[in-house]
């Protein structure tokens, strides 16, 4: 192969991406959007949470009818409540809009439910009326039982696991976050790139312009500094796609806390769980350089398998209909995802892991759960990147067949055949 020339494409390509307003549109969209939801998600559910809390420190007037005898009349008075001398006519006055909240405390609270007649206060507000009623039969049932210990324990009880494997503090899920961007990265990857992976051959041939460019390159220098081309233009997109998130989980660590919790919440919101990137997050190196090599080899497996495709097709519309099947195969190993963490081993699994369509994101997500065997994941990575040779060798041999082949779809066992018999080929 003649190397003088690949820099040249390379640089070409490079330059044509970058340069052009729809790809930084397109990259800048998705983190500016992300920054957009979660500030969105953290002012509405700080927002709710605030709303609550006061509610929490305010009496609540409401009406209640005690079926069970649970109910002390001293917590209902502090709290706001009344007992009701006519359950339906007070459970009435609140359909009439008269009243906010009327609680019917059934016989059996542990066999059915406490039936709630209250105001439509919105969706996320009315989760206070069956705050209210649990906090009725909870605070009745402290008092009752004198240890307000005893009651935590029966209406729940926070844990915190410490796991051992093989000897060795396993860090869970703690370890999975900085593997798993790189399943994140592949996904993005190739939907974002993987139009223009079908256009690296199919944009010439529908510019009638691939004899011209043929008479001063070699195919292989073609092929190889647009392939290159792609993977540095995608380094870019995830550099745009990264930065961003990493600032937002440096100045923001209690972000994603925030935003998971909420009224609807079991937990109350100073037991929320904060931002992993708020520093528990855990390193571990081995996983991340598998993940890197398995990410590598998949990005490139799949833009020399789109490359073939688009060797083979006349136009981009044409190749199109096939991205769609590459597509499906990337997310068939979600559909199993939970065969796969359950039984990392199993026949099915193992396939996954080895076939290469399915292989980058199977092998990612075992990796960064921890169930990836080191060997294994070198492994899984040297056959995507042999994989990646092979169809990139392909497409330039179908690229140098192809080329002219302006209005029809190539016939690959003609145009192997017709390389073969070509001398220096």
């Amino acid at each position: 192969m003649k190397l003088h020339n690949l820099g040249t494409v390379l640089g070409f390509e490079v330059r044509r991406t970058l340069t052009k307003p729809s790809f930084w549109l397109t990259s800048l969209s998705i983190p500016l959007l992300m920054v957009v939801i979660f500030a969105l998600m953290f002012w509405s559910n700080s927002s709710a949470l605030s709303s609550v809390d006061t509610q929490r420190g305010e009496k609540q007037a409401f009406t209640y009818a005690d079926s069970s005898g649970l109910v002390s009349p001293t917590v209902a008075a502090e709290m706001g409540g009344t007992r009701a001398a006519d359950a339906t006519a007070a459970a009435q006055a609140v359909r009439e809009g008269r009243a906010e909240v009327h609680l019917d405390i059934p016989a059996d609270p542990t066999r059915e439910a406490v039936h709630i007649v209250a105001e439509d206060v919105g969706l996320i507000q009315s989760g206070q009326w069956h705050a209210l009623a649990r906090d009725l039969l909870e605070r009745s049932a402290s008092e009752r039982i004198g240890d307000s210990r005893l009651v935590g324990v029966l209406t729940g009880v926070s844990t915190d696991a410490e796991l051992w494997k093989d000897g060795h503090r396993s860090p869970g899920l703690a370890a999975a976050v900085v593997p798993g961007l790189f399943l994140v990265l592949l996904y993005m990857g190739v939907l974002m790139l993987g139009q223009q992976m079908l256009n690296i051959t199919v944009e010439e041939k529908e510019n009638r312009v691939t004899e011209m460019i043929l008479t001063t390159l070699d195919p292989r220098v073609l092929i190889v500094g647009k392939v290159l081309a792609v993977f540095a233009v995608g380094i870019v997109q995830a550099m745009v796609l990264l930065v961003p998130a990493v600032l937002v989980g440096v100045l923001f660590p209690g972000l994603l806390g925030a935003a998971t919790a909420g009224p609807g919440n079991t937990l109350p919101a100073d037991e929320m769980p904060p931002l992993a990137l708020g520093g528990e997050v855990l390193i571990d190196p081995v996983r991340i350089v598998l993940a890197a090599l398995i990410f590598t080899g998949g990005f490139l497996m799949f833009t020399g398998l789109l490359v073939a495709i688009g060797s083979i097709m006349p136009t981009a519309k044409d190749a199109g209909s096939a991205f769609g099947a590459v597509i499906l195969a990337m997310f068939l190993p979600l559909y199993t995802a939970t065969m796969v963490i359950n039984d990392p081993t199993s026949v099915v699994s193992e396939f996954l892991t080895w076939f290469p369509l399915t292989a980058p994101v199977t092998a990612l997500l075992r990796n960064a759960l921890g169930l990836l065997p080191v060997w294994q994941g070198v492994a899984v990575a040297l056959v995507l990147f042999a994989f990646a040779s092979a169809l990139v060798w392909l497409g330039v041999r179908l690229f140098r067949q192809g080329s002219i082949s302006y209005d029809k779809r190539l016939s690959v066992g003609k145009a192997l055949r017709a390389s073969r018999s070509r001398p220096g080929s």
